[in-house]
């Protein structure tokens, strides 16, 4: 596991699910610079721990995250062209760690969940939100853009939606957010939990080396359609040879679990 001494977040192992906590409660998980560094080193750091098979990320207290922490973003604008364009690529370096990580990331969704925190829901796989939970993509209000989250919120809500919560930057409501992609649950907030526990075991029946695989793939087809015949070919292609592969389609034959499964998952 990560021995990083954080300051703004934090990592808890149980079992193979990792849990990064952005634990910044008093300014309500407020994204800084300090903490896009931790996160996109957590993030790094878990893709390639064997020990980790999903990762959960969450907020501390009572909200998911507020978003950019505006202190930082008031500060950097006065540091200098090329600082102010270094923060925005750590940003979206760090939203990037999340989404290319190899293992199936879930948000655990509660509160508010404003402007970046939004790109943090985007760029995870899979996101539980309570139902009492808001959400915004506040940006324009304050005079900004929700620029570099937009390569991550775009293909998770859809242009028709983004035209219309980027333009009017208004809080919604989960069931919006489910309706438009952002989250695929809604639950009560006493669920949460048990919800996101659910997402888990629903993800742990398929191969790792699958899940790492297709999580590239999607990306891959989305980025470059032109070139999916080609590339999805050479995909399927390797999976069917992998000993994984074979294992998946030797357990389904002899109707047992495969061995990534364990008996009590089946």
């Amino acid at each position: 596991m990560i021995d990083a001494p954080f300051q703004h977040i934090r990592v808890d192992l149980e079992g193979d699910v990792a849990t990064v906590v952005v634990d910044r409660p008093d300014v309500h998980n407020a994204l800084s610079d300090q903490t896009i560094f931790e996160l996109t080193h957590a993030f790094v750091h878990l893709g390639s721990d064997a020990a980790v098979r999903f990762v959960v990320l969450r907020g501390a207290g009572k909200h998911f995250s507020a978003g950019a922490d505006l202190t930082y973003m008031r500060a950097i604008a006065h540091q200098g062209r090329d600082a102010n364009v270094a923060g925005a690529y750590a940003l979206a370096d760090m939203l990037a760690a999340i989404r290319d990580c190899p293992k199936p990331v879930v948000a655990r969704v509660h509160g508010a969940c404003m402007g970046g925190g939004v790109g943090l829901v985007a760029a995870c796989d899979i996101a539980v939100a309570a139902e009492d939970a808001k959400f915004a993509l506040s940006e324009a209000k304050l005079g900004i853009v929700p620029a570099v989250i937009s390569p991550f919120v775009l293909p998770r809500i859809g242009v028709a939606a983004a035209r219309e919560l980027f333009l009017t930057a208004e809080v919604f409501d989960a069931e919006r957010a489910c309706a438009i992609g952002l989250v695929s649950r809604v639950v009560p907030a006493a669920l949460l939990d048990a919800a996101v526990a659910e997402r888990i075991a629903a993800l742990r029946v398929a191969g790792p080396e699958a899940q790492a695989t297709v999580k590239r793939l999607i990306w891959a087809v989305w980025n470059d359609p032109a070139g999916a015949r080609e590339r999805t070919a050479h995909i399927i292609a390797d999976r069917r040879a992998s000993a994984e592969g074979q294992e998946g389609m030797a357990a389904f034959l002899e109707r047992r679990p495969p061995r990534w499964v364990e008996d009590g998952d089946a």
